[in-house]
């Protein structure tokens, strides 16, 4: 039996006032004028001998066009679609990030289809930051509770906070 494939994503957020997660709309004709259930976290498949975190990275970078930003992602761990497909999903908090220019890497398709034309389209044609109320609808059904994982991160280092471990002040 052949081993299914295996994906990996970087999703970032912040804190500003409320928690926001970085999104990006899939390029492309199928999803071009459609906003809910139209947008992703920058994932990609794995390699045979590639770590999901190392692979969560470089998808991040070739379908934004930029490197992460530094830091150590948390694993939140794996998030099965309906198809049974399982992206492992890793989270980074990057208050001061922002994409100037996106440059996403491309695919090509038939297009229209059945057309016998080939055109080059970007895997991601938009990136935004957004609230995670404004986040659900727009992701895909299998990604929506990774946003229920970055809350439950947030307010686990939130509990920690305030009990005083790990302050050093």
């Amino acid at each position: 039996m052949a081993a299914r494939a295996r994906s990996a994503g970087l999703l970032l957020f912040r804190r500003v006032p409320a928690p926001e997660v970085l999104i990006a709309h899939m390029g492309g004709p199928f999803w071009a004028g459609k906003r809910e259930g139209a947008w992703s976290i920058p994932k990609g498949e794995v390699d045979p001998d590639e770590d999901e975190r190392a692979a969560a990275l470089r998808e991040f970078a070739e379908e934004l066009g930029v490197e992460p930003p530094p830091g150590e992602p948390v694993d939140l761990g794996g998030f099965r679609y309906s198809s049974g497909k399982v992206v492992r999903v890793f989270a980074l908090e990057a208050p001061g990030f922002e994409v100037a220019d996106l440059v996403s890497n491309t695919f090509e398709v038939e297009w229209p289809p059945r057309s016998g034309t080939r055109r080059e389209f970007p895997e991601v044609d938009e990136v935004r930051w957004c609230g995670l109320d404004e986040a659900r609808p727009l992701l895909v059904t299998g990604q929506r509770p990774v946003l229920d994982a970055v809350l439950a991160l947030l307010i686990a280092e939130d509990a920690v906070g305030d009990d005083g471990a790990g302050d050093d002040s």
